[in-house]
């Protein structure tokens, strides 16, 4: 079976959770979940889209049988009132974040309403929908940084970017705007005050820890990780000067000079 289950990221970091994790004990309710279901999660205002799918590894955990994750509750009253009643365990498979996933696209292919609990999804082209959009190959313009020139591949005149999951991590990107916004962190630039419509929702993600020194076992913290910024700036922060990159603050400076 598969499911649309809802999520407030206002109440509960879900993506720090997973990225920890990579799953999340969450509450049942009374729906007839299965051991194997398909479970999307739909994150509600301001995102307004699925952006996690799941598997559901167990099910019918009393509050003792799960992990503690208080850290990960942004509201502690709504932590202790999330421990009664019986659990699953949701074990994250991928997550994205793009527009086909939006509220009024799911609508369009047969969504009713914005999930308030539990949803079975029954409906033949909501699901062909969803599986066939849910990928990166069609995120948002949070773009990522490239990767250092010895990492990267020349095909005749078309460059090629090594992209691993670090980069590719839409989720991640997604939260850092959520987290500092959509203007440039240099020079404060907001492509859709600028640009109107067009500039809607555009910005790039600049990696303050280098994506060649990240290690396989790194888990990128998104608020102090990752930083918007425009396409001009952002080229600036990979040029170096007396061999050295620049900061934030020295690109700062220099623009203010």
């Amino acid at each position: 079976m598969n499911w649309i289950i809802s999520a407030n990221s206002k109440m509960y970091d879900h993506s720090s959770s997973f990225e920890h994790y990579g799953s999340i004990d969450w509450r049942q309710g009374n729906a007839k979940f299965e051991v194997g279901d398909t479970v999307y999660i739909y994150c509600t205002r301001p995102l307004m889209m699925i952006q996690y799918k799941c598997t559901v590894d167990r099910i019918d955990l009393n509050s003792d049988l799960i992990r503690d994750d208080k850290e990960y509750w942004l509201d502690e009253e709504e932590y202790f009132k999330s421990l009664d009643g019986k659990f699953m365990t949701l074990r994250l498979v991928e997550q994205v974040s793009n527009n086909q996933m939006k509220l009024e696209n799911l609508k369009e292919n047969g969504l009713k309403a914005a999930p308030q609990g539990p949803v079975k999804i029954k409906d033949e082209n909501l699901l062909k929908h969803i599986e066939t959009y849910f990928t990166d190959n069609y995120q948002t313009d949070f773009f990522p940084d490239t990767v250092n020139e010895e990492e990267t591949e020349y095909e005749g005149a078309k460059r090629i970017v090594i992209v691993n999951k670090y980069e590719r991590s839409s989720k991640a990107r997604e939260n850092a705007v959520n987290f500092h916004g959509l203007n440039c962190k240099v020079c404060d630039l907001n492509f859709k005050e600028m640009y109107g419509e067009i500039g809607e929702d555009f910005i790039h993600i600049h990696h303050l820890v280098p994506i060649h020194e990240i290690g396989k076992n790194y888990k990128i913290d998104y608020r102090n990780d990752l930083i918007p910024v425009c396409p001009n700036c952002h080229s600036m922060l990979h040029r170096k000067l007396n061999g050295k990159e620049p900061t934030i603050e020295e690109l700062k400076k220099m623009i203010n000079k």
